[in-house]
């Protein structure tokens, strides 16, 4: 797919800790009912083949709402499976690495949380950052916080957009209102919720009136 910064909008992150009575895949056709716009796959303990399997299942649901999947840090899985994209941290496969073995249209996200990282990253060849933590995270309890004020700063020095992640919910998802972001990233305050489609309309909402 080619990427926009529309696809930011909602920024669904998978996380397994939240899969309950319903199966994984079910909670992702939920998800993607309900209105999420970008779906990161996110497996740290998969081994490689069973990962490169889900991969392909998932993106063939996201396909089937018109959703690109990124899968997170793993680019071999990504490239394997067909996902549109990967999403890699400060202390993974720098992007320009990434960049020179991809597909022109392969969607590259990269973690900032300074300007200096911000402007590496796009210099490196990203299509988009994501920010944060933004607000306390129940899913990362030691990631480090960044202020309005800090997003505000590192979404205005460049020029590729920035999605907000950490701890946001719809409580308090208007405290990042004016900040520059063009959509928010979650885990817990969708795949959490006891009815996830109905969760993911309801921020949608929010994200779409910031």
């Amino acid at each position: 797919m080619i990427f926009n910064k529309e696809m930011l909008r909602l920024y669904a992150v998978t996380d397994r800790n939240w899969v309950g009575k319903k199966t994984f895949y079910e909670q992702m056709q939920e998800a993607l009912e309900g209105g999420a716009t970008m779906v990161q796959l996110r497996e740290k303990h998969m081994e490689h083949q069973e990962f490169v399997k889900e991969a392909k299942e998932i993106l063939e649901l996201c396909h089937c709402y018109d959703v690109p999947l990124l899968i997170d840090d793993d680019v071999e899985v990504a490239l394997e499976s067909g996902a549109d994209g990967v999403h890699v941290g400060i202390e993974d496969t720098p992007v320009e690495e990434i960049r020179e073995k991809v597909p022109k249209d392969f969607i590259i996200g990269a973690t900032a949380k300074t300007v200096g990282q911000a402007k590496n990253a796009e210099k490196a060849g990203a299509d988009y950052l994501g920010v944060g933590a933004v607000f306390p995270s129940p899913t990362k309890t030691n990631a480090i916080r960044i202020t309005k004020e800090q997003l505000k700063e590192i979404t205005s020095s460049v020029s590729i957009p920035a999605v907000a992640i950490g701890g946001i919910t719809e409580e308090n998802i208007d405290g990042i209102r004016g900040s520059g972001v063009s959509g928010v990233a979650v885990i817990s305050a969708i795949f959490g919720a006891s009815d996830i489609r109905k969760a993911t309309e309801r921020l949608k909402e929010k994200v779409e009136d910031l």
